[in-house]
């Protein structure tokens, strides 16, 4: 992916995670056949590999099947830091929630900050573990009293947090909450290391090995593949979005957010710390040790999926932004990454449904997946076993909470059907001859919508748009060259290949 989208367009930064680049490739093999198993995890990230190491050292066999490369996705893109100041969110969950819940909350999250660090300690992973205080910064004077009420509600719920007047970060600020004893690190290290402690004792990891369907009946499961059936007792869905998702209506309950990251390195060194502003687009800095001294990965701009007509402005106002706060000495990488957001801003831990016990699902991390997402290895983990969980409450997928979830509910589905009726977002624009070399458009052609991608040696290919999830049409993303779904966030690349779920078959090819 190193290349530059769009002919002419200068994007700041290498077109290449840090994390992906820094670690090696997997070569776990393909599923050959049909399997048996007690446990079939479906997706290699966070959850899927954390969750399959906790059920293996309690005695039951695991298979992880992941339709591309573990630990390449989500995770793979991530920012990776390991709080439990996620914005500003525990004076808000003690209103929707209450205080039992919002406690659960805080609990799970601080407990999976220590889960990691014991991991880490325990095998001695070099994932460059550091501990860090986290901030959350108000900008002006408006922001200030939902800063300090957010100190308050967390200090309340037995966090490290305190009200500070100043951070070490240049500009301007109002007060911030800090908590102390955060933590960050290098995902793909840790995990990649997790994951090789799998393969043993019965357990396997399959790659590229898609998952297309989920059967559960009679207390047997089956998740068929492109390369066979894994059954087994219980299924845990780790993909992030839900491939399998009718049950519960997990497309009508979450939507899809892209934001971006760059690493830049600056010519001095970066404050003690990882921070976070509390209000208007998310700015968000962090450090990282790296070849050729420290990298600094400043993130933002996020949007809904599918939404914007050139993704590239946002990479290029996150630079602008960053050089407003530091001289930047170069811009050496750029990524984004995608998340799900839940109606209440709470993930769903737990069983996928009534009279589908045996299928768990851990999705919509709203961009705290380093610490959820271990929250949801050590539920899953406990539920498979038969074990209580003090946090499970908070993240039930069965929840529903009108006061804090119904107007948003209407309104997100409301904005789907638009999508899904009239293809909004991805009106025909132009002919066949205004598509550059590099570029994606919705044409018409000859009265039907088609997808149309111009490489740089001319050549044209061109697909039917409509999403094989749900029919939604898909949008150009411009700075990745994605056909991306603006309804429920599946990704394909510029030829029709599904990247994303939940989809889980290509776009198809559009003859004529």
């Amino acid at each position: 992916m190193d290349h530059e989208p769009g002919a002419g367009y200068s994007l700041p930064g290498r077109h290449e995670s840090f994390w992906m680049e820094t670690t090696p490739e997997t070569s776990y093999p393909p599923l050959p056949g049909d399997t048996e198993t007690d446990v079939a995890v479906v997706g290699g990230g966070i959850v899927g590999i954390t969750t399959a190491l906790l059920l293996k050292q309690a005695g039951y066999t695991v298979a992880v099947i992941e339709g591309d490369r573990v630990c390449s996705g989500v995770t793979g893109h991530t920012t990776a830091k390991i709080t439990s100041l996620h914005r500003l969110i525990y004076a808000d969950l003690i209103d929707r929630f209450g205080s039992t819940e919002a406690r659960q909350y805080a609990d799970a999250n601080q407990a999976a900050i220590g889960k990691i660090a014991a991991l880490v300690q325990e095998y001695a992973i070099p994932c460059s573990f550091e501990r860090k205080p986290a901030y959350t910064f108000a900008e002006s004077a408006d922001d200030r009293e939902r800063v300090a009420a957010e100190a308050d509600a967390a200090r309340g719920l037995g966090l490290p947090a305190a009200f500070v007047e100043e951070i070490p970060l240049p500009g301007r600020t109002y007060g911030a909450v800090r908590f102390a004893d955060q933590a960050q690190f290098h995902p793909r290290s840790y995990l990649l290391h997790l994951a090789s402690l799998v393969p043993e004792a019965g357990s396997r990891i399959f790659e590229k090995t898609r998952a297309l369907a989920v059967e559960d009946e009679k207390g047997s499961c089956r998740v068929r593949t492109e390369n066979g059936t894994v059954t087994a007792r219980a299924v845990v869905l780790a993909t992030h979005y839900p491939f399998y998702d009718g049950p519960g209506f997990y497309y009508a309950r979450m939507e899809p957010s892209r934001s971006y990251v760059l690493g830049v390195r600056l010519d001095e060194p970066f404050p003690d710390g990882m921070f976070i502003n509390a209000a208007g687009p998310a700015h968000s800095w962090r450090s990282q040790p790296a070849d050729g001294g420290e990298l600094v990965f400043v993130g933002g701009m996020q949007h809904r999926t599918g939404e914007d007509t050139d993704t590239r402005e946002h990479y290029r106002s996150l630079e602008a932004y960053a050089r407003s706060v530091y001289p930047l000495r170069s811009v050496d990488y750029r990524w984004s990454a995608q998340d799900y957001i839940t109606i209440d801003g709470v993930p769903y831990i737990g069983p996928l449904a009534d009279g589908h016990e045996n299928v768990y699902i851990a999705t919509g991390f709203r961009k705290w997946g380093m610490t959820n997402g271990t929250v949801a290895a050590l539920i899953l983990a406990d539920m498979i076993r038969g074990r209580e969980n003090p946090w499970s409450g908070v993240y039930a997928p069965d929840r529903f909470k009108p006061a804090a979830s119904a107007r948003s509910f209407l309104v997100h589905n409301i904005e789907v059907a638009e999508k899904y009726i009239s293809g909004a977002i991805s009106r025909p624009s132009g002919d066949l001859a205004d598509v550059r070399p590099g570029e994606g458009r919705i044409l018409m052609i000859e009265g039907r919508k088609a997808g149309v991608f111009r490489d740089r040696e001319g050549r044209v290919r061109a697909i039917n748009p409509a999403c094989t999830h749900m029919g939604c049409v898909v949008a150009w993303n411009s700075a990745e060259e994605t056909w991306d779904c603006p309804c429920h966030g599946s990704r394909y690349d510029a030829s029709g290949r599904v990247i994303h779920g939940p989809a889980v078959k290509d776009l198809a090819p559009r003859r004529g």
